[in-house]
């Protein structure tokens, strides 16, 4: 066995210890794709034989994937003599190897050919499908088996942060990262990352700190969202446990290009539309947004009442 030295950030160095589940998520900058190349590599180094595989959710060229960062690191650290790279794989010490995948090209069966690979890598997992998750994980079994995942977050309800940073399973380490942890953040991304903070202020949480996706200018309502944090319209406010709620629903695809499925939770309180709940996701099947809606305690019931209201649905949620 032989081991490499390799600086490591500060933010990245809990995810240096084995555990089952490894997650990065942060904004631009923050070096986190780089912290999963370089450990790759010095994992199949140190360990010969590994057996690794590098994931996204979408991959129609090697030029989509994560083969030619894993390429660099392997340059700069001067060990290219102890692999053989190759147009669709990388042969590593030992006998083993890295290969790399498109997970919407995978099926129940198909996937079974990874069984047996210690690591995989989810780069860009804030485009992971729920379906995708759920075919992986079980997949990825072998003796001291992990799955890492970098990634910008995107929204609360995407899979891989439902999974990692809402259900939080145990044994998992996840961290967050940005510019500021990165000790080499050149100085081309801090000008263009002071650019960004400038002339493109609603963007900036998102691309640079590693924020859920907010209203771009320029997105439908952007403009009549701003006038709304403007005039304090936007705040927490409680249910009334003796009104309905009702939930609004703009129905989606299930594909990771199709539009989002959306839920407004909103009670009429008065002259006030009062929404009190908001749900967003992309690339899910119908099953896992009905699961967000019993996870928050809401359930569907049909009022009984004589007044000629027989054809309209409620949601509820039971409060005290």
């Amino acid at each position: 066995m032989s081991t490499l030295k390799i600086p490591t950030a500060k933010v990245f160095e809990p995810l240096l210890q084995p555990a089952r589940y490894k997650g990065a998520f942060g904004g631009r900058g923050s070096g986190k794709s780089h912290f999963f190349g370089e450990l790759l590599v010095e994992t199949c180094q140190a360990e010969r034989g590994t057996l690794a595989v590098c994931i996204r959710e979408a991959q129609r060229t090697l030029a989509q994937s994560s083969k030619r960062l894993i390429e660099s690191k392997i340059a700069s650290l001067g060990i290219g003599s102890g692999f053989k790279l190759y147009s669709d794989k990388i042969e590593t010490p030992g006998g083993g190897v890295v290969i790399f995948r498109g997970m919407q090209d995978h099926t129940a069966d198909s996937i079974k050919s990874l069984e047996g690979f210690r690591i995989a890598w989810i780069d860009e997992a804030q485009n992971l499908s729920a379906r995708s998750l759920s075919l992986l994980r079980p997949t990825i079994r072998a003796e001291r088996s992990e799955l890492w995942a970098s990634w910008n977050p995107r929204r609360k309800s995407d899979a891989v942060d439902d999974f990692l940073r809402v259900r939080q399973p145990p044994g998992s380490i996840v961290v967050k990262a940005s510019w500021r942890d990165n000790p080499w953040f050149p100085s081309v991304l801090e000008d263009e990352r002071r650019l960004d903070r400038q002339l493109y202020p609603d963007r900036y949480g998102h691309v640079w700190e590693g924020d859920y996706v907010g209203a771009f200018e320029g997105a439908y309502f952007a403009a009549m969202l701003s006038q709304a944090r403007g005039d304090g319209r936007i705040g927490k406010v409680a249910a009334d446990p003796l009104l309905p709620l009702r939930a609004f629903i703009d129905i989606g695809g299930s594909g990771v290009t199709a539009d989002a499925f959306t839920i407004w939770i909103v009670q009429w309180v008065g002259s006030e539309i009062r929404v009190l709940d908001y749900y967003e996701s992309v690339g899910q099947v119908l099953a896992f947004h009905v699961n967000w809606l019993r996870s928050r305690g809401y359930k569907l019931y049909r009022p009984q009442h004589p007044w000629g209201w027989s054809q309209t649905l409620y949601w509820h949620k039971l409060i005290g």
